[in-house]
């Protein structure tokens, strides 16, 4: 193709992620302009994602660009990107890897975190996590965007919000962060600081070959795979995160058992070719350990 039209969500940081992959098209002469629109997930604010439907509502209207032909590639952050994709709507691949760890922020001027003040965040996965380091900490929900919860949280509404740090750095907001959360600390969500490109099955995406990363690839599916495999929603608390070693990953999980209110972390290694068999893998030792009766 001459043209890729690239589908976006319309928030600030869905379009530079987008316009990353634009300006990669253009150095390479294809024109590449941006179709966004607003998401059903970016419409509704006021209740969570796990009870109006979940990740599906971001990517509903995208996805109809894509097959009605007003877009020819959607970029999602990976994370926000459900576990099944539709056959005639495949994964090209993905980008390199930001920086995948979460992070605290801060109210602006402030160094010390207020903690009589609830954490902002809407996420089990960083809840559960974060009740582990901090166990006297409150949460709070909160929805929107990353500017629009940084104002919120400036205005007082919260002690402290937690974040992905790809997103701040993505947005030239790296100096809000003040203290990063190491990935055996607090794993991530599955994909976090990967982009992912959709397209149209039967098209020719070949130029993007030099923008995909098989690196991140490898990471992502093993990641994607884990959570699948645990039939995990948006608002389960899971996480995974894979580190590539040599010709190895290595896959940090966390599962947590909804029927028996625990969770418990595992660690595998296995082929970086194989990544989906490694994700499923640890998947199943750690839901057979907790929801099998093991102990704790």
């Amino acid at each position: 193709m001459n043209t890729l039209r690239i589908g976006s969500r319309e928030s600030r940081l869905a379009v530079i992620q987008s316009e990353l992959v634009a300006a990669y098209l253009r150095e390479r002469g294809c024109e590449a302009p941006l179709v966004t629109m607003k998401t059903t997930g970016d419409k509704i604010l006021d209740r969570s994602l796990d009870q109006i439907g979940g990740k599906g509502l971001f990517v509903k209207e995208l996805d109809r660009a894509l097959r009605d032909g007003r877009s020819d590639l959607s970029v999602h952050s990976c994370k926000d990107l459900p576990m099944e994709v539709p056959e005639d709507l495949p994964l090209i691949g993905f980008s390199q890897r930001e920086d995948p760890r979460d992070v605290l922020v801060l109210p602006a001027g402030t160094t010390v975190w207020d903690r009589s003040k609830p954490v902002g965040c809407s996420s089990r996965r960083r809840m559960l996590q974060l009740r582990d380091l901090c166990p006297e900490v409150t949460f709070r929900g909160v929805r929107g965007n990353v500017l629009t919860r940084l104002d919120k949280l400036d205005r007082g509404e919260y002690g402290a919000l937690i974040l992905a740090a790809a997103g701040l750095k993505r947005l030239g907001l790296e100096g809000r962060i003040s203290r990063y959360f190491a990935p055996e600390e607090m794993i991530p969500a599955a994909g976090q600081g990967i982009l992912a490109l959709q397209g149209r099955a039967g098209e020719d995406y070949s130029a993007l070959e030099g923008f995909l990363d098989a690196a991140a690839a490898a990471c992502a599916r093993a990641e994607r795979a884990f959570v699948r495999e645990l039939d995990g929603g948006c608002s389960s608390p899971i996480a995974a995160f894979a580190r590539l070693e040599g010709e190895a990953l290595r896959l940090r999980g966390l599962y947590y058992s909804e029927q028996t209110g625990r969770h418990r972390v595992g660690v595998l290694t296995g082929p970086a070719a194989e990544p989906e068999a490694l994700g499923a893998a640890l998947a199943r030792q750690l839901r057979d350990d907790l929801d099998g009766g093991v102990g704790a």
